[in-house]
């Protein structure tokens, strides 16, 4: 069982949630956050004064998923996330060492479902 953290464009959001839907994968936890990267953010003009703008917009997707499914979760988040410019994001894998389903009981790979 693993966790996948993806962090994307905020833009490119229903393109991520489509590519993961034709790949069969349906169960995800969306958050919004803020973050720089590379890009190191970019400097505005606010009433005159310069303001740097160095925290910008993302989208952080947990998907739970079993083993068999990860490639996929994987492949199906980068392709509806790629533009090819600098910010496109970053997928993160971890272990998950339990799962639980609360309404069930059930446990494991079988909780994940």
């Amino acid at each position: 069982m693993k966790l996948i953290i993806a962090y994307v464009q905020p833009h490119k959001l229903n393109d991520v949630k489509q590519s993961l839907i034709e790949a069969e994968i349906t169960k995800m936890s969306v958050t919004n956050s803020l973050g720089c990267g590379q890009q190191m953010g970019f400097t505005e003009t606010y009433r005159g004064a310069e303001v740097e703008i160095n925290l910008l917009k993302k989208v952080r997707l947990e998907i739970a998923v079993n083993d068999e499914f990860v490639e996929k979760t994987i492949t199906a988040i980068a392709d509806g996330a790629h533009t090819g410019a600098i910010g496109d994001g970053k997928i993160f894998v971890i272990t998950l060492d339990q799962c639980y389903r609360i309404r069930t009981g059930d446990t494991g790979p079988e909780a994940i479902g």
